[in-house]
C-alpha cells in the first residue's frame, strides 16, 4: 500500500470492515483519504482490514452505530455500509438488523450534519422487494411484503432512505443514496449464504450446488471494484440526485446459468440439488443503470465469467482446497484497478 503523509478529505466508513467497505476503504486510502473505518464486527472481519492498519491514514474504530457516535477533528465525507447484507445473517437478529438501518442512519446523518460532511447511505435492490416491474428503474416504488422475514432488511433500508431524502429535503445534509444490486468478489465471507458465495464453497469441496426453487429465477451480479467505483462516483459527483441511484451490473443470469459457468470453471464437482424457494425470494432481478450513466458516467466494466475468474482463488483459500487453475490473480483486489 502507498504510504502518504499528505492526506485529501476525511472520510468515515460505517461498516468498514464488511466485504464492501474494506475495499472501499483500501481504494479511498489509495486516492490519498483519511479513513475512519468504523465497524461493530458482528458480520465485518477484521483480517479483512488488518493489512490497512499500519497506514498512517487509516483509523479503526469498533462501535455499533446504533449508538451515537463521538468522532473528534474533522469529516468531509460519511459512507453508511452497516449493516449484514445476507439473509442468514441479517435474519438471526431481525431488531438489531431494523435498529442498525433506522437509528443507525440517524445517528450517521447527525454525525454528518454536525460535520457538514456529505453523506452516501448504501441502499440496496431489495427495496424493489420481488419486483412487478423489469428491468428495475429507480422510479419503481416496489413489492415488498412488510411482515415476512426478509422485512427487517427490505422495510429497514426503505426507512432509512425515507430519513435521508428527509434531511435533504429539509437542507441538514447533502445525501446521496445508492441501491446496491448483488455484489460478489475476494473478501466475502464463505458463511456469507448468498448465491455465489454458497456455490463456489460447495464447488471448491465437491458438495452438492444447492439451488433454490427450479433455478429460473435471476439475478444480476456486479464485481466489487465495479460497485466501489461506482459508490465513489456517486459520492463526488458535484450536483446532489434528485434520486436514489442503481449500482450494479445488467447483466442477467438464471441460477442454472450461474451454476453452469462456476461448474464450467471447476469441472468434476457434484450434481445440484434442488431445495425449496425461500419465503419472498424474488423471481427476477435486474438494475436498470440508464441513470448512473447519465449522472456519474459509470457502468461496470468486469464481466461475470472474469470476475468469477478472480473470487474463487479467494474462497479456495478460505475452504483450504486447490482449484482447477484459472488465469487470474489472487489474493486482495487491488485498489489501482478500480481505475480500469
Amino acid at each position: 500500500m502507498q504510504q502518504m503523509t499528505t492526506f485529501k478529505p476525511t472520510v468515515l466508513v460505517a461498516g468498514g470492515a464488511g466485504f464492501i467497505g474494506s475495499h472501499l476503504c483500501e481504494a479511498l486510502l489509495y486516492r490519498g483519504h483519511r479513513v475512519i473505518c468504523v465497524d461493530s464486527f458482528l458480520s465485518g472481519l477484521r483480517e479483512n482490514v488488518l493489512p490497512l492498519t499500519n497506514h498512517p491514514g487509516f483509523t479503526l474504530i469498533e462501535a455499533d452505530v446504533t449508538q451515537p457516535l463521538t468522532i473528534g477533528g474533522p469529516v468531509e465525507q460519511v459512507y453508511n455500509l452497516a449493516c449484514a447484507a445476507s439473509p442468514p445473517q441479517y435474519q438471526a437478529d431481525p431488531v438489531h438488523t431494523m435498529m442498525t438501518n433506522v437509528l443507525g442512519c440517524g445517528n450517521l446523518l447527525d454525525l454528518a450534519e454536525a460535520k457538514g460532511a456529505r453523506y452516501l447511505q448504501a441502499s440496496t435492490s431489495e427495496v424493489y422487494g420481488d419486483p412487478l416491474a423489469h428491468p428495475q428503474t429507480e422510479d419503481y416504488w416496489g413489492n415488498v411484503n412488510c411482515t415476512g422475514p426478509r422485512a427487517c432488511y427490505d422495510e429497514g433500508k426503505r426507512a432509512a432512505e425515507t430519513m435521508c431524502f428527509d434531511y435533504l429535503r429539509q437542507g441538514r445534509v447533502d445525501v446521496r443514496v445508492a441501491r446496491i444490486f448483488n455484489t460478489y468478489g475476494p473478501q466475502m465471507r464463505p458463511d456469507d449464504g448468498r448465491i455465489i458465495s454458497n456455490l463456489i464453497c460447495q464447488a471448491l469441496q465437491d458438495k452438492p450446488m444447492t439451488v433454490y426453487g427450479d433455478g429460473t429465477q435471476t439475478r444480476s451480479f456486479c464485481y466489487v471494484s465495479d460497485l466501489v467505483r461506482g459508490l465513489m462516483a456517486l459520492m463526488n459527483v458535484a450536483e446532489t440526485p434528485e434520486g436514489a441511484v442503481n449500482l450494479g451490473n445488467p447483466g442477467e443470469f438464471s441460477i442454472l446459468e450461474l451454476v453452469d459457468i462456476i461448474r464450467d470453471r471447476l469441472p468434476g464437482v457434484a450434481q445440484p440439488v434442488f431445495m425449496a424457494l425461500p419465503t419472498d425470494d424474488p423471481q427476477r432481478r435486474q438494475p436498470d443503470i440508464t441513470r448512473a450513466r447519465t449522472l456519474l458516467g459509470w457502468q461496470p466494466k468486469v464481466p461475470l465469467d472474469e470476475g468469477l475468474g478472480l473470487t474463487i482463488p479467494w474462497f479456495a483459500a478460505q475452504v483450504q482446497v486447490s482449484p482447477a487453475p484459472v488465469p487470474v490473480r489472487t489474493g486482495r483486489v487491488a485498489a489501482s484497478s478500480l481505475a480500469r
